[in-house]
């Protein structure tokens, strides 16, 4: 299963839906498509669709998930990285009108730059991006949570 994550951002992002639902239909993605889709509104018969669902509901599809494909924001794809998961992450754009900024392009470059996602900027890169999920490995992610228990770990084990 491939888990397609929105988030819950009030703009609509069917941009990225039209593309995955293409790739569907060309036979690019074989497997069954969930798709996340928050406020964006958005139907067809290739994808199971969902609006808003429980955390619960959520963490089971990341789990599940063979690989994310995911608008760029923070929550959504940390979550994936820290599953284990290859994302795709594709920054919703303020000049489409799917964000007030284009702050997800740097969140992008900073996460592709250290080797964690696949990056897809454009969408019509998006068959490229799924044709390397197989041979890409992402960078395993530490948040500076982690890091910090650990080394506190480490400290308290030293008494």
């Amino acid at each position: 299963m491939i888990f397609v994550v929105l988030g819950t951002h009030e703009l609509p992002f069917n941009r990225l839906l039209i593309e995955v639902e293409k790739l569907i239909a060309n036979g690019l993605i074989k497997e069954q498509v969930i798709v996340q889709t928050g406020h964006t509104k958005y139907a067809s018969p290739l994808m199971d669709i969902y609006n808003f669902v429980s955390y619960d509901q959520m963490d089971k599809w990341f789990e599940q998930a063979s690989y994310i494909i995911s608008h760029a924001g923070t929550g959504s794809v940390l979550t994936g990285l820290k599953k284990g998961k290859t994302v795709i992450a594709v920054p919703r754009l303020s000049k489409f009108k799917e964000h007030n900024d284009d702050h997800q392009l740097q969140i992008v470059d900073a996460l592709s730059n250290q080797g964690h996602i696949l990056p897809c900027h454009d969408l019509h890169d998006l068959p490229l991006a799924v044709k390397m999920v197989q041979s890409f490995q992402p960078k395993p992610f530490e948040s500076g949570r982690d890091k910090l228990c650990a080394l506190l770990q480490k400290f308290i084990e030293q008494f």
